[in-house]
């Protein structure tokens, strides 16, 4: 090799930070690397002659001893990765990834080791895992792997014929503390009762956060009577006020129990009856309330819905209907609200009532909304192609105005089917919007940024701030517009929406309406567009196009 040759592979070998070592049959190291001395510690004097044991943990030397011996003897294959562990000069260990070739040289056998520390990736894996399994403020169990543990723990229950408690719990009026005091010092509070709950329990017990202010307890082989009694101890326990920054804090929670296998078979029925119990004890003020079926009169079907409401959405059993809406100055459609449906294999068509919240507190709302999305934006490019281009209305519930992914995954569908953003019209209620201001405030923001048009539904119920939110329109809830014509409190709220709206620059559209008197009524007090019965209940996508010709509200 000419020198020139040699000075570029010495030169290389410095700048490789992978060690790079080479061994004879006798597994004695005969090369060692810049990057080798500073992956192990060692200098190259100190390695050369010296055997592999001395890089390896001691209790692995046999074991890769063997392998090593057992790679020399065969004649393929000629190049084997794995991962082992190093020991450094100082007895540290690190995880390595290892690719062990061996080259024929001068009738020799020359094994050469390529080796990286990956301690930091490994690092980084877990730091990952960690993220995806537990909640980034209090260090509990999140959503995700609570539901993995629930279902552990009914297999479990099942295995031993056991039984299985599951309490679910949330802090009433912490939205107050939130606006009163701050974000900041409401997650504070978060961190303390999460700490405080975990005193409580015993170590085989989970204490999970599904977000918000809403944690759930998981009690393995616990009876009825175990799972009260820790109701009560959890009660007591955070009677005491939690100080934050010098002030004390008093908080109160209603709790829900339900359990395995007297009140549910499985994660997902467990779930839903203890949220039912929870709500029991919030209208009580009990405190604590033990799953009853009185609780819930419907509750079977209910629950055998929500059991089967992930399936209708992967198997094609949902539908959308179409509520148009019109302009009341042209009398002409300008769009159209997507309603989903439920097409039932044994009830016929279930109404939205009967699963949207369900949905919510399972976190199927998630895939469900991503669902009316996809289909109605399919639908609306159809209609556009057709030379129906009419607006497209789409409800988003208070759970998705806390995924963050949500207008990523928006803009995507819009792309895929080559829809403008202005032809999208998203849809919030007020209570969504109040469940959370600041976060509200920052996905309308991102989707309002996008030409997406936004509108609060049911406005006139709740208490929302219209400065501090970018929204295009104001829809009045349907139970001031359905008797406006004989009551005149609403007449007079009706009115004073369509004034407050105006003044805002934003379009007022008027939902119920259901006779001629309501809509001269609203068309004379200047509201901008109605829906409702008077015009044209929901109906199917294959109606569209029928009631576009026939109706006398059809499209100019």
């Amino acid at each position: 090799m000419s020198n020139e040759n040699q000075a570029y592979i010495t030169a290389l070998l410095t700048i490789i930070t992978d060690a790079i070592i080479t061994v004879d049959q006798t597994q004695r190291i005969t090369f060692f690397s810049q990057g080798a001395e500073r992956t192990f510690g060692y200098q190259v004097t100190e390695v050369i002659g010296q055997s592999m044991s001395l890089l390896l943990p001691s209790r692995f030397v046999e074991v890769h001893r063997e392998q090593f011996r057992a790679f020399a003897a065969g004649p393929e294959p000629t190049r084997l990765s794995f991962e082992i562990f190093g020991r450094r000069k100082d007895g540290s260990e690190f995880p390595a990834e290892v690719s062990l070739s061996k080259l024929s040289l001068n009738d020799q056998i020359l094994f050469i080791i390529i080796l990286r520390d990956i301690i930091e990736h490994k690092h980084a894996e877990e730091m990952l895992q960690l993220m995806a399994h537990c909640d980034s403020l209090t260090g509990l169990p999140n959503r995700t792997r609570f539901r993995d543990l629930l279902r552990q723990a009914v297999l479990a229950g099942q295995y031993e014929n056991k039984s299985v408690a599951l309490l679910l719990m949330d802090l009433d009026q912490f939205k107050e503390v939130n606006d009163t005091l701050g974000h900041d010092r409401g997650d504070l509070l978060i961190q303390h009762v999460g700490r405080r709950l975990k005193e409580v329990l015993r170590p085989t017990d989970t204490v999970a956060r599904l977000g918000g202010d809403e944690f759930a307890l998981i009690l393995p082989l616990a009876e009825a009577g175990h799972a009260t009694l820790v109701a009560s101890k959890v009660l007591k326990a955070l009677e005491e006020p939690f100080e934050i920054e010098g002030l004390p804090i008093a908080v109160e929670l209603s709790l829900g129990i339900a359990l395995y296998p007297e009140h549910g078979s499985n994660a997902d029925s467990l779930i839903q009856r203890a949220d039912v119990a929870m709500y029991a004890a919030k209208r009580s003020g009990s405190g604590y309330t033990l799953y009853t079926p009185e609780q819930d009169p419907h509750s079977p079907r209910r629950l055998a819905l929500a059991g089967e409401l992930r399936h209708a959405i992967d198997g094609n059993q949902l539908l959308l209907h179409y509520q148009p809406q019109v302009n009341m100055q042209t009398g002409r459609i300008t769009g159209v609200e997507a309603l989903v449906r439920w097409q039932h294999p044994q009830y016929g068509i279930v109404p939205p009532d009967q699963f949207i919240l369900p949905a919510e507190r399972t976190g199927l709302i998630k895939p469900l909304t991503q669902w009316v999305l996809k289909e109605a934006l399919r639908q609306s490019r159809d209609w556009n192609q057709k030379g129906l281009p009419f607006n497209m209305a789409v409800n988003l519930s208070a759970r998705n105005l806390h995924d963050s992914q949500l207008p990523d995954r928006i803009a995507e569908l819009l792309e895929v089917n080559g829809m403008a953003p202005s032809f999208l019209e998203l849809e919030v209620t007020e209570s969504a919007i109040m469940q959370d201001q600041m976060c509200a405030k920052e996905i309308l923001t991102r989707l309002s940024k996008m030409g997406i048009r936004l509108s609060i539904d049911d406005f006139g119920t709740g208490y929302s701030s219209l400065n501090h939110h970018p929204v295009n329109a104001i829809k009045i809830d349907r139970t001031f517009v359905r008797d406006m014509t004989e009551n005149q409190n609403n007449a007079v709220i009706v009115r004073s929406i369509i004034d407050l709206g105006h003044n805002l620059g934003l379009e007022v559209i008027a939902e119920g309406v259901e006779n001629h008197e309501t809509w001269n009524r609203l068309l004379a007090l200047g509201c901008d567009a109605a829906q409702g019965y008077y015009m044209s209940p929901p109906v199917s996508a294959q109606e569209i196009p029928c009631w576009m010709k026939e109706s006398p509200w059809g499209l100019a």
